[in-house]
C-alpha cells in the first residue's frame, strides 16, 4: 500500500485532473487543491473508491495572498505528511502587447503563477525535511525558455518558476528534497482555449494558429506528464534536481543511467548563450 501522499494544485480541470486521476491509480493519497467547488467535487466523484487511501479537497484562491498564506496550515490539519507537491495551477492573465495589459491583471499571474508556487514550497519544505524528504514539481509552460509575444505575464512567471526551482534545488539537496520543473508541451486544455477567444492581432497570427490546430488535431499527451511528474514523485528519479524536463521531448526514462553526467552539468537548465556557444568570436573576450 502506498502511504505517500501528493498535493496537486489547480487539481480541477485540465492536466491538474488528469494528474489527480493518476496519481490516485498509483495509490498516493491525495490534497487537491482549486478556486472552485464544483470542479473539484467532478474530479474527487469520478476516483475510484479506495478504502485504503484518503483525499482531501481544499478550496484556495491562488491569487489571493492571504489565503495562500493560511493554506499550508489547513494542508497539515488533514494530511499527516507530504510527500509531492505539484504546483500546476497557472493563469494566462492579459494577453496582448504589454502596454495595453491591465497591469493589475498583470500582477496576479505572477501571484498565481510565481509567487503562489514558492510561498507553497516555502511553507512545504520543512515538513518534508521532517519526514524523510520528498518532491517538488513545478510546472512550466509556453514563454519560459524563449520569448513569447503577447503573453508578457504568463511568460515571465514561468521562466521565474524555471529559475526558482534551479536555486530552491541547490539549496534542498542536502534535505533528500528534489525539485524540478516540468515542460509540459501545448496541450488540449480550457487555458490554451482562452487564445482562440481573442482576436488574431491580440494573441498574434503565430499562437492564434497553433491554438487551432492543437484543438483541432489534438495536442501533447496528458499521460506523458502524468508519467514523468509519477517518475519525479518515485525513488527512480533519485538524484535528478534542478531540472527542466520536457514531457514530450526529452529521454527522462534513461536519465538515471546518467546521474553523474546530469549532475555535473548545466544541461535542461535555463542558462544564457554566449557569441561563441554559437560560433561567434567577436563578442567575446
Amino acid at each position: 500500500m502506498n502511504t505517500k501522499f501528493a498535493l496537486i494544485t489547480g487539481a480541477s480541470r485540465g492536466l491538474g485532473e488528469r494528474l489527480a486521476y493518476r496519481f490516485w491509480d498509483a495509490g498516493f493519497n491525495l490534497c487537491l487543491i482549486a478556486r472552485g467547488k464544483p470542479g473539484l467535487e467532478k474530479v474527487i466523484n469520478a476516483l475510484p473508491e479506495r478504502k485504503s487511501q484518503q483525499v482531501t479537497p481544499l478550496i484556495c484562491d491562488l491569487s489571493d495572498t492571504a489565503l495562500v498564506l493560511k493554506l499550508p496550515a489547513r494542508v497539515r490539519d488533514y494530511l499527516p505528511r507530504l510527500d509531492v507537491l505539484i504546483n500546476n495551477a497557472a493563469i494566462h492573465g492579459p494577453i496582448g502587447p504589454l502596454w495595453e495589459n491591465d497591469f493589475s491583471l498583470w500582477q496576479q499571474v505572477i501571484q498565481v503563477d510565481l509567487l503562489a508556487p514558492v510561498a507553497l514550497c516555502r511553507a512545504f519544505i520543512p515538513w518534508m525535511k521532517e519526514t524523510g524528504g520528498g518532491s517538488i514539481i513545478n510546472l512550466s509552460g509556453g514563454g519560459a525558455a524563449a520569448s513569447r509575444a503577447h503573453f508578457s505575464a504568463y511568460s515571465t512567471a514561468k521562466a521565474g518558476i524555471i529559475r526558482f526551482s534551479e536555486t530552491l534545488a541547490e539549496e534542498t539537496k542536502s534535505l533528500s528534497i528534489k525539485v524540478n520543473c516540468v515542460a509540459p508541451g501545448a496541450m488540449k486544455t480550457a487555458l490554451l482555449g482562452e487564445i482562440l477567444k481573442e482576436a488574431i492581432g491580440t494573441v498574434g497570427e503565430k499562437e492564434f494558429n497553433i491554438a487551432s490546430k492543437i484543438f483541432a488535431e489534438g495536442g501533447a499527451s496528458m499521460d506523458k506528464v502524468a508519467d514523468l511528474a509519477l517518475f519525479l514523485a518515485s525513488d527512480a528519479s533519485k538524484g535528478i534536481t534542478g531540472k527542466l524536463i520536457s514531457a514530450v521531448w526529452d529521454d527522462w526514462e534513461h536519465w538515471p543511467e546518467h546521474l553523474g553526467e546530469l549532475s555535473s552539468s548545466d544541461i535542461y537548465t535555463l542558462r544564457r548563450i554566449t557569441g561563441r556557444d554559437r560560433g561567434f568570436i567577436w563578442g567575446d573576450k
